[in-house]
């Protein structure tokens, strides 16, 4: 069986300078990369995305930074790429999650073309051809579950952003699904410390191995 790297939402727009921006976003990217470049431990590197085109009430003019918040993420927007310092070279799958309800587990995304590119330069007025399908119902769609046992993958590792929030999400649901989970706690970053030690508490709960790289 094979192991497989999980890198979550190291996104322009969760990094310093964006608009939902998470303190130490920017360095973060930078030391995934250093792990990408000092390790074959995994046999696959998988990454997912925000990717926003009309999300509800995920998205208000007055945001209560639970259930609501400020746009972040539109599809297609240099906010929704991936941060420049993440070395994109190993990455072999992407995953859209969020396009028009609210997604935090990476196990809600869709695998994204194969012509997609990949980091930061994107401008607003670039777009994909399938955008606007639907996250659950796009014919065809691959799903990062289906997409990871294709691959005959056991074991996940997850680095990224948001601890207390799509990390935890998409870490409960790697448990749920089966999968050997580990979070790598020196290559998260989360929103604040308060729900995020509260997050590591659920998921060493809930059988998730927490370790440093």
């Amino acid at each position: 069986m094979a192991q497989a790297l999980l890198i979550v939402d190291v996104q322009n727009d969760f990094c310093e300078g964006g608009s939902l921006a998470v303190a130490g976003g920017a360095a973060l990217a930078a030391e995934i990369s250093e792990l990408l470049d000092a390790t074959t431990d995994f046999d696959y590197v998988v990454a997912t995305q925000d990717w926003h085109i009309d999300p509800g009430a995920h998205f208000s003019e007055s945001p209560d930074f639970v259930h609501s918040w400020p746009v972040h993420c539109v599809a297609d927007s240099r906010g929704a790429a991936l941060h420049p310092d993440l070395d994109t070279e190993t990455i072999d799958a992407y995953f859209r999650k969020g396009r028009f309800a609210a997604a935090y587990s990476g196990f809600e995304g869709l695998l994204a073309p194969e012509d997609e590119v990949r980091a930061g330069e994107r401008s607003a007025g670039d777009s994909d051809e399938n955008d606007g399908d639907d996250d659950a119902g796009a014919e065809g769609a691959v799903t990062l579950d289906d997409w990871l046992r294709e691959h005959d993958v056991d074991a996940v590792t997850i680095v990224g952003i948001a601890t207390d929030h799509c990390i935890l999400a998409t870490a409960l649901d790697a448990i749920e699904a089966g999968y050997d989970t580990t979070v790598l706690t020196d290559l998260i970053a989360g929103v604040s410390a308060g729900p995020t030690e509260a997050a590591l508490d659920k998921l060493a709960a809930a059988g998730v191995e927490l370790r440093r790289s």
